[in-house]
C-alpha cells in the first residue's frame, strides 16, 4: 500500500484562523531504556514553502533517509528547536512528565530565536497534551493522532529530533562503551540486555525502565 505524503492542510487551517506560527511538536526516545526523551518542534508560518521531498514521520524512514532529510528539514522550518530530558530525569520525575519538561526546554529554545509562543499553536501528535502541565503560562495546542505521519510541520520535528538523539546516543559510545549505541540508540535489543548483564548498568540508563533478567528477581 503507497503512503501518502504529509501535508500542510492542518498547519494553513490553523494560520488562516489567526496563529502567529504552527509549531509541530513530536518526541522521540519514550521507549527507549537509555539516553534522553527528545522533543522536537518546527514553527513555521505562512511564508512556508514546499515542505523537503520525501518527507515522512521518522520511524517510516531508514536511518540513512532520516540523515539525508534533517538538514532540508531544518532549512525549511522558520525555526526549529530541540529540547532534552535526561535518563536521571526520567527515573525521578517520569516519563509524562518528562516529555513536558523536554517540550518546555525546546519552546524556551524557540521563544529565544523570536518565535512568539503565545500567539502560536502547537500542532501535538497524540491525544494527550502532556506539555501545557509543565508550563507556567499556558500555550495553545491541539492535539491530532497521526499527526507525525499526516502533518508536515509534525512529520519534520520528528525527523529533526531523531537525527539529534540518534547523534547523541552514537557519541554515547566513546564514553559508555560496551553497549551498542550506535546500533540501539539506547532501545532495548537482545544485545543491548547481554551488555547490561556482562557490564552492569551505565549513567545513561533509565534505572526504573530496565527489565535485564539479572533485575527482575
Amino acid at each position: 500500500m503507497a503512503v501518502a505524503d504529509p501535508t500542510l492542510e492542518i498547519e494553513h487551517e490553523l494560520l488562516a484562523s489567526g496563529a502567529r506560527f504552527v509549531i509541530g511538536c513530536d518526541e522521540v526516545g519514550r521507549g527507549a531504556i537509555a539516553g534522553p526523551v527528545a522533543v522536537g518542534m518546527c514553527a513555521i508560518d505562512t511564508a512556508v514553502g514546499a515542505m523537503p521531498e520525501g518527507l515522512r514521520d521518522s520511524k517510516m524512514l531508514s536511518e540513512k533517509r532520516r540523515e539525508a532529510l534533517a538538514p532540508p528539514a531544518a532549512a525549511w522550518a522558520r525555526h526549529w528547536a530541540v529540547g532534552l530530558a535526561s535518563a536521571e530525569e526520567v527515573d525521578r520525575l517520569g516519563i509524562t512528565a518528562c516529555l513536558g519538561l523536554a517540550g518546555k526546554r525546546a519552546l524556551i529554545s524557540l521563544h529565544e530565536s523570536g518565535v512568539r509562543i503565545l500567539e502560536s499553536v502547537v500542532l501535538l501528535d497524540g491525544r494527550h497534551d502532556w506539555l501545557n502541565p509543565a508550563l507556567s503560562t499556558p500555550v495553545s495546542v491541539r492535539t491530532r493522532v497521526k499527526a507525525d505521519r499526516d502533518c508536515a510541520s509534525v512529520a519534520a520535528a520528528s525527523v529533526i529530533a531523531k537525527v539529534h538523539r540518534d547523534h547523541l546516543m552514537i557519541e554515547s559510545d566513546a564514553t559508555e562503551p560496551g553497549y551498542g549505541w550506535s546500533g540501539n540508540k539506547g532501545y532495548g535489543s537482545a544485545g543491548h540486555f547481554d551488555a547490561i548483564e556482562r557490564l552492569g548498568v551505565s549513567s545513561i540508563h533509565r534505572l526504573t525502565w530496565l527489565r535485564a533478567p539479572a533485575l527482575r528477581s
